[in-house]
């Protein structure tokens, strides 16, 4: 058995009559950068990913392939990396103290580790608005290729907009179109009901549009 980096399949808006530049530009930064970049992938699994013996995925290998994926959400709610990774490093530690080592149902554990980004960010940006005069760290040192994959040009542009926004508008926004999770899934890891997240979402999108217009 194998255990296989999700693919990221490419985010699918139905473009409605309203908002229609809104909406174009959610179709050109929501989709992850990595998956952009990466081409069409056959075959077996890459050699990191790969399960030597049957069974639920490790942590290590839980970490490996979603990893990534986590520090783009962190970035896209606390606006810094350094500060992401923390909170995915986080994350992760609290994941394995509740499962172990090995992991009975990776879905579960998925939800876990992205209810615990959603929550650490919220605390990230608690202390900031308790702190006065908070800026974010300059970072000095040459990103590697890594980083410029988890925080290149477009996701700098996408955090300026979300910037905007409520915390709880923009955290719903981004685990539906960064995250691209389904409203079941989205309510279930804010803790709050599917309708809840039909109406946030659709003032986020009000507000988002008129970000956008205002920079146009």
């Amino acid at each position: 058995m194998e255990y296989a980096a999700p693919h990221t399949a490419p985010v699918r808006f139905a473009v409605p009559g309203r908002r229609p530049a809104l909406w174009r530009w959610l179709l050109r930064t929501a989709r992850p950068v990595a998956a952009r970049r990466a081409a069409p992938r056959s075959g077996p699994a890459p050699a990191a990913y790969a399960k030597e013996t049957p069974g639920p995925p490790t942590i290590g290998e839980l970490y490996h392939a979603h990893r990534l994926a986590m520090v783009r959400l962190a970035i896209l709610l606390v606006d810094d990396r350094a500060t992401a990774e923390d909170v995915v490093q986080d994350a992760f530690a609290a994941l394995c103290k509740r499962h172990g080592a090995h992991l009975d149902e990776v879905d579960n554990a998925l939800a876990y580790l992205r209810t615990c980004v959603v929550n650490a960010a919220r605390s990230v940006l608690r202390r900031r608005r308790t702190a006065r005069g908070y800026t974010p760290p300059y970072e000095t040192d040459e990103p590697s290729a890594e980083e410029r994959i988890v925080l290149d040009e477009e996701h700098r542009e996408v955090l300026a907009a979300l910037g905007g926004l409520t915390p709880r508008r923009r955290e719903v926004l981004v685990l539906r179109y960064w995250g691209d999770l389904t409203e079941a899934q989205i309510a279930e890891t804010l803790g709050i009901s599917r309708g809840a997240v039909k109406s946030l979402a659709s003032r986020a999108l009000d507000s988002l549009e008129k970000i956008l217009e205002a920079r146009s």
